[in-house]
This record gives C-alpha cells, structure tokens and sequence, in this order.
C-alpha cells in the first residue's frame, strides 16, 4: 500500500498544485486575451485537420494491417508504430530533412508547385499527423481484428462489391474503435510540442499552438502558463471522460 500510495500522490499532486495555483479570480479574464484564443483556435483547427488526415489515410493502412497477408507485415507494422516511442523532437527533424526546403520531397514541391511546408500552419498539421496516426492506426487494427468477419462474407455472398462490404458492414463493425481511435488521434494531436516547433516554429497566429504557448507564456507570465495549462488539462478529463468504457473498468 504505500509504494501504490506514493504513486498515487506523484501522478496526482502535479495536477493539484496546478488547479491550487490556478488565478481564478481572473480565469476568464486571461482566457479572453486575444493571443490566448488564438492559440486555442489554431490548435482546435489544426488539431482536426490533422484527425482528418489520419481517418482519410489511417483508416485504409490499419484494414491493410489487419485483412491482407503480405510479406513485411511486422516490419510495417512496427514502423506505424515508431512515433509512439520516438521522441517527438526526432520526428520534427526527420520531417525537416523530408518535406524542407532541402528534403528530399520538400525541395521538389517547392520548385515544382512553390510549395513551403516547414514554419506554417500546414506544417503544424503534419507535424501532428505524423505523431498522431499511430493511435488510429492501433485502435482500428485492434477493431479490425475483433470484428467477425461472418457478416462480411455473407454480404460477399450476397453479391456485394468489397467496396459495398467495407462501406456498409466493416465501417459499421468497427465504428467504436474509429470513435475511439479518433478521439485519442484527436487529443494527441492537440498536445503535440516537441514535432510542432521543430518543423513548424512557434509563430503567434500561423503556428503557436496550446503547448507552445504554454512553453512561452512560463518564460514571460507564468499565470498565463496555468490558465493555458488548465485548458489542455480539462481537454484531457473530456477525452478520458469519453473512453472510460473502453479504457476504464466500471464493472
């Protein structure tokens, strides 16, 4: 009991003295600061963006992961996987040396199309894709997986295009695990730093996001750091609120 005790007071005193020291005499005066809604828009628009992408591309490399035998499978599958445990930092680097002006595919769009990714919004928006992904690509594999495939093959039988099955029984079966991986695509995207200000900076209104203001606002006015802090940390109580049946035991 008192090791599990010590734990328990590690992971929850941080976030005690976060809301102890919170101003909240003037919480919704600093949260009307301009710079600080704009931080909030563009981390809530970017932040879906980045969901978006990950569901229109997420969605078809985890049914590949989970229905089709192919060679290299597990070695594809822990690629997906890498920005899991790789530090965010990294994956802005390797972004930069990919899609900067001197990458390798960066420079081609650049004196192709006149494309600059690196430093601007859309750089947010991948930076937090590429870190995000791997949640969806998880929970819809796992969903995949679990799903039983009966209903689909007696649709095949039916006469139905595997486009038809995919669209009107897999997406259906595996609805939940869409739901869930998206929410969590969705708030770790919205928590994105280390990516974020690696390959996009940290630019008020183009590219400062929640966790870069926070970052900032410590240096300058560590008040505003709680208030932006307590935004990220009523974000996550929702976010965890909304998958206790799949991640919290209620029985």
């Amino acid at each position: 009991m008192v090791p599990a005790l010590i734990a328990l007071a590690f992971l929850v005193l941080p976030l005690g003295g976060l809301l102890f020291r919170a101003p909240w005499s003037t919480l919704g005066t600093r949260l009307g600061e301009p710079q600080v809604l704009e931080a909030l828009r563009l981390s809530l628009v970017s932040a879906t963006l980045a969901t978006g992408l990950c569901l229109l591309f997420g969605v078809p490399l985890a049914w590949m992961l989970a229905r089709v035998p192919f060679p290299g499978a597990r070695l594809v599958r822990a690629l997906v996987t890498v920005p899991l445990v790789l530090p965010p930092v990294v994956g802005g680097v390797a972004l930069l040396l990919v899609l900067g002006r001197r990458g390798v595919v960066g420079q081609w769009l650049d004196s192709a199309f006149g494309i600059t990714l690196p430093f601007t919004t859309a750089g947010v928006v991948l930076a937090e894709t590429f870190v995000a992904m791997p949640f969806l690509v998880i929970s819809v594999e796992g969903a995949l997986r679990a799903a039983d495939l009966r209903y689909e093959e007696a649709a095949a039988t039916l006469g139905a295009t595997r486009w038809t099955v995919f669209r009107r029984v897999t997406l259906p079966l595996v609805a939940p695990g869409i739901a869930a991986g998206a929410v969590l695509c969705w708030a770790r995207a919205l928590g994105e730093f280390g990516a974020t200000i690696t390959f996009a900076g940290n630019f008020p209104g183009r590219t400062q996001t929640m966790p870069l203001a926070v970052y900032l606002a410590l240096e300058t006015d560590p008040q505003a750091a709680i208030v932006l802090s307590l935004v990220l940390l009523v974000v996550s109580v929702l976010v965890l609120a909304a998958l206790r049946d799949r991640w919290v035991n209620t029985a």
